[in-house]
């Protein structure tokens, strides 16, 4: 099953040259081996440090630069496709020459950035040579530094031939590109003065349909550059949020659920919940709950279980009688219901960004603060679907348990069914550390997909799943890394600190002003995608939580599942869009299909900010 989306990619088209064709299967092959590398680098050295008390030299600082190379490779054929990830909803509505300008527009203020962000890895990479550090066996620091510039290149290159309709567009990118590159290079007048024109131009450029990472990336350019600081710490910023110790864990646990999603786990998992549970009344939300609940937690994109689930939980929820708008505002909604589950990617990426800004904040510890809290909404999620059930549905109509056939399901599935419990225990077993624990699940969901069930060909599907996986990853991994450079200016120029006093001095409690929080994080979701709300506002709020006695790992738990709203609220939830195209329906129709489900999660999550309990009981038995 593949989870592409049904448009074709500009990269796929007929009669691309033969020697493109070679460059992107040797990129897809080099994406695949990083991978395999953060997989098996990580085994090895549990079994030398269980059975030999020996360690691979240098195996951690290898393990964290393929993560470099695994994501600036991933986001170099994320832009080969054309699946950069972008918060504009303003070129669905556009067209003809409007269209045309808005990519123009937008794909010369991107290539602008990318030369700026080429440039500060080259100045990086330089004074990293002239440094002369040894990652491990005789390979240079700077030699895999370097993939910073060309990556930004590689991306500017496709984001060029994308957006050119033509070679007369193409021309004109060019021409407006290079001239915000002269104006970097030779600026007509003071830089400062020059900020806010070319921030108005950075906001414009996204409105039509700029990538995320230009966003943050272009910020942090043209607020450095307008400081006269050297542009090269942001490359400097890119670099160490690499060598976060626990960053690994992300593209390892998304390649286990990849693994799964691509797989028949999917069709055996939904055989096992309509088992238990179908003869409930409402038993096909329920399914769909929990199924989509299972499926995000690993995968840590929603968008991936919308596109994986949908077309199998549709016709489930038809057949039981359910209209066509519940249906398809319950698939919309459960597609983000793992997010608050552990192994799930945000959980992670709030962990390091939080530990980046002044909080300590383990994995652990969050995976655990998540479990109440999801379980809420998955709960009220599921109360929904059962309330809208079809009254005509009389329980006569209803299949009879049966013990025989749900005991046969879940034997069926019962290598997948013992996923989290390996993740979990491989986590909280003492024996291995978090990316370990990570690679033990990827290793465990690869074989039971490959050689168990033979859903997946080694040859022919491995590198497909895991050049999908290294697309996801990069997309996001890339997003983090401009970020931090971005983030690092704003504590430079104390924009947190001032945030927290100005908090201090208007709001006098910590109620009031988790409401407030609330609030603004709805807001937030309303216009920026989770992956570029965590780096973004994270370093902001952190601080005022700390200000008001607020845990960290609560403040995250209450982050997250606002942010989980943002996967449904207008005008650019990741799932609206995603739904519309799996089925096919208008945006206006998926907006009225979803407002009843963001009407019931609501009360969930106002219950998980003022109910620490609810989140930090688990994470206190760690204590």
């Amino acid at each position: 099953m593949n989870l592409e989306t049904e448009a074709e990619h500009p990269a796929e088209k007929i009669g691309k040259p033969a020697w493109r064709g070679f460059m992107h299967q040797l990129e897809n092959l080099l994406v695949t081996l990083s991978l395999a590398g953060m997989v098996m680098l990580p085994l090895a050295e549990i079994a030398l440090r269980k059975f030999f008390q020996q360690s691979i030299s240098g195996v951690t600082a290898i393990v964290q630069h393929l993560v470099l190379v695994s994501s600036l490779l991933g986001a170099a054929i994320a832009a080969r496709e054309d699946r950069l990830l972008s918060m504009s909803t303003v070129t669905t509505f556009l067209k003809g020459r409007w269209k045309t300008g808005a990519a123009v527009f937008s794909g010369a203020f991107t290539i602008a950035i990318c030369a700026g962000l080429a440039v500060a890895g080259c100045q990086y990479v330089f004074i990293s040579r002239e440094a002369g550090k040894i990652l491990a066996y005789g390979i240079p620091v700077w030699a895999i530094q370097a993939l910073m510039p060309l990556g930004f290149a590689i991306i500017a290159w496709r984001i060029l031939r994308h957006n050119a309709k033509s070679w007369k567009g193409g021309l004109l990118i060019l021409v407006i590109g290079g001239l915000f590159i002269g104006i970097g290079i030779y600026p007509p007048m003071d830089p400062g003065n020059l900020v806010l024109p070319l921030l108005l131009l950075l906001g414009a450029a996204i409105i039509f349909g700029a990538p995320i990472f230009s966003a943050l990336g272009g910020a942090a350019l043209i607020l450095i550059w307008g400081a006269q600081n050297p542009i090269a710490s942001i490359a400097v910023d890119h670099y160490r949020m690499v060598l976060n110790p626990t960053l690994a864990a992300i593209p390892l646990f998304t390649l286990a659920g990849y693994f799964l999603a691509e797989g028949g786990a999917s069709r055996r998992l939904i055989a096992v919940f309509q088992a238990l549970v179908g003869r409930i009344k409402g038993g096909p939300a329920i399914v769909t709950a929990l199924v989509c609940a299972f499926f995000t937690s690993f995968t840590g994109a929603s968008g991936v279980t919308i596109l994986a689930l949908g077309g199998l939980l549709m016709p489930v929820l038809v057949s039981a009688r359910y209209s066509e708008k519940d249906a398809i505002g319950l698939l919309t909604s459960a597609g983000s219901l793992g997010l608050l589950f552990p192994p799930c990617l945000p959980l992670i990426l709030y962990a390091v960004v939080a530990t980046s800004n002044g909080a300590t904040v383990t994995i652990k510890e969050i995976f655990l603060g998540g479990l109440g809290p999801g379980v809420l909404i998955v709960v009220l999620t599921a109360w929904w679907g059962v309330r809208r059930a079809s009254k005509t549905v009389q329980k006569d109509d209803l299949p009879a348990f049966n013990i025989k056939t749900a005991g046969r399901a879940m034997m069926e599935a019962k290598w997948e069914l013992l996923l989290p419990v390996v993740a979990l225990t491989a986590l909280f077993g003492g024996f291995a550390t978090p990316v370990e624990a990570a690679a033990v699940t990827a290793l465990y969901a690869f074989v039971v997909e490959t050689f168990i069930y033979r859903d997946l060909r080694f040859w022919r599907d491995t590198p497909r799943v895991m050049t999908e996986c290294g697309l996801l990853v990069g997309g996001v991994l890339l997003i983090l890394g401009v970020a931090m450079g971005f983030n690092n200016y704003l504590i430079d120029a104390r924009l947190p600190d001032q945030a927290v006093d100005w908090v201090g001095r208007t709001i006098e409690n910590r109620w009031t002003f988790l409401l407030a929080l609330n609030l603004f994080l709805l807001l937030v979701g309303c216009v920026m995608d989770i992956f570029s709300a965590i780096v973004v506002v994270v370093p902001l709020i952190i601080p005022m939580g700390l200000a008001f006695g607020i845990d960290p790992i609560h403040l995250g738990i209450i982050f997250l599942a606002n942010l989980e709203l943002g996967y449904l609220t207008p005008p650019v939830g990741m799932n609206l869009f995603l739904s519309a195209m799996r089925f096919k329906k208008s945006m206006p129709y998926v907006y009225r299909s979803v407002f009843p489900l963001l009407l019931v999660r609501l009360p969930g999550v106002l219950l998980i900010t003022y109910w620490p309990a609810l989140t930090l009981v688990l994470p206190g038995l760690l204590k």
